[in-house]
């Protein structure tokens, strides 16, 4: 499975700057930001023109990318979703030129459907930023069709798919992601959404999820679908005040009731993203029994006790981790996932967090303690009654199915 993008309404130009600010929590240089290339953007919004013209990117003809896919045959498509359908193709890896299907070096096309949600301000996006930015944590565009009527975006293919397939589809071909597996891509999209917060000109991703994170051959995690990317606040502001687009479970909640954007609206996303991760649960289902719907009201609760702690954590992972791990990992979601924006961490000591726990696993794995940790799994005993985590707590305030969009 390749590039697979969800449905999403949205209808904002994400090259605008218009009233951006800048946020006083920012702090300095990302360790994950050492690829840039160039800064971001100007502060001035730039046209189409001056788009394309900056960019790093081939200029495919139609004809090129119809040879490239075989024509767009049906046999070809990698996934569908409110911008059109994404289509496997071959290329010479030096001229990018069309060659036979198993030779040169495979990519996704995706190709504008006229009647989408998404269209050409989406289209223009995506070339505006990942024509500029690269990190070895967001995915690579290699070129785009602006021919006629026709709106295509060529990508370097990504052979694992996306996370929402891997901890949501069942099935012999989606083994459940190992908890090694699932820190390893928690700890690259992080590194992906500080690179682009500590960017010349800070970019906020503002569509992170699960479905837009994409793992190669190594499970090596890449940001996808840049078409909700805004410019971040510049001068003496604090906020980028816009119409609230996004999905439905992953929206920070002052964004939505303010329109007010900040990086701390993305990390309030990962927290969103990280606990998904943990529990193998989708942020939003309303086929889980009531008081369940929202995974994040549900387990807030249970994410700092040692008991009921297992009743979140998805029971396909046990043995594979200590509790004390699990208990990190669950306070940094907590973090994230504060109903305050200023309380929650930036990305890049998120990143920190992350890389810590991974370094600590690799040492352990390599010189295993004496005495370790209690291992995981809550048993059936745990799962039994998962819905309890409100109840002792008390209240608190096509290829998988698409996730809901959000247009208020």
């Amino acid at each position: 499975m390749g590039i697979c993008w969800s449905i999403q309404i949205k209808a904002e130009s994400a090259f605008s700057t218009g009233d951006d600010s800048k946020i006083a929590e920012r702090n300095g240089n990302s360790n994950s930001s050492s690829k840039v290339s160039s800064g971001s953007q100007s502060h001035t919004p730039r046209s189409e023109g001056e788009i394309l013209q900056s960019s790093n990117l081939k200029s495919f003809t139609f004809s090129e990318l119809k040879n490239a896919t075989r024509n767009f045959r049906p046999d070809s498509v990698l996934g569908e979703g409110g911008f059109g359908s994404v289509f496997k193709g071959w290329v010479d890896e030096h001229s990018l030129a069309a060659s036979k299907p198993g030779t040169g070096i495979v990519i996704a096309v995706k190709r504008l459907n006229q009647e989408g949600f998404q269209g050409h301000k989406e289209w223009l996006a995506e070339i505006n930023y990942l024509g500029q930015l690269r990190h070895p944590n967001l995915v690579r565009l290699i070129g785009y069709c602006l021919e006629d009527d026709h709106r295509l975006l060529a990508y370097e293919f990504m052979p694992k798919g996306s996370m929402e397939n891997h901890l949501f589809r069942r099935g012999s071909y989606f083994q459940p992601l190992s908890w090694r597996l699932r820190m390893k891509v928690a700890l690259g999209a992080a590194k992906g959404l500080a690179f682009l917060h500590n960017a010349e000109t800070m970019v906020i991703y503002r569509d992170f999820k699960t479905s837009n994170i994409l793992l190669d051959s190594n499970f090596n995690a890449k940001l996808s679908d840049f078409g909700l990317a805004r410019d971040g606040p510049t001068g003496d502001k604090s906020h980028v005040s816009t119409r609230v687009m996004g999905t439905y479970g992953y929206a920070a909640p002052e964004y939505l009731s303010t329109g007010h954007l900040t990086a701390k609206s993305d990390v309030y996303s990962f927290g969103v993203v990280l606990l998904e991760i943990l529990s193998g649960k989708k942020a939003i289902d309303k086929n889980r029994p009531t008081g369940e719907h929202n995974l994040v009201e549900w387990a807030k609760p249970c994410l700092t006790n040692k008991r009921r702690i297992f009743r979140v954590l998805d029971p396909r992972l046990e043995g594979q981790y200590s509790l004390g791990r699990a208990l990190k990992v669950a306070s940094l979601a907590l973090q994230c996932l504060s109903m305050e924006p200023k309380i929650r961490p930036n990305m890049d000591e998120v990143v920190s967090t992350l890389q810590d726990l991974q370094d600590t696993d690799k040492r352990d794995r390599r010189d295993p303690p004496v005495h370790r940790g209690v291992a995981a799994g809550g048993g059936a005993s745990s799962a039994k009654k998962a819905s309890s985590c409100r109840q002792e707590a008390g209240p608190v305030v096509a290829y998988p199915r698409p996730s809901a969009s959000l247009r208020v």
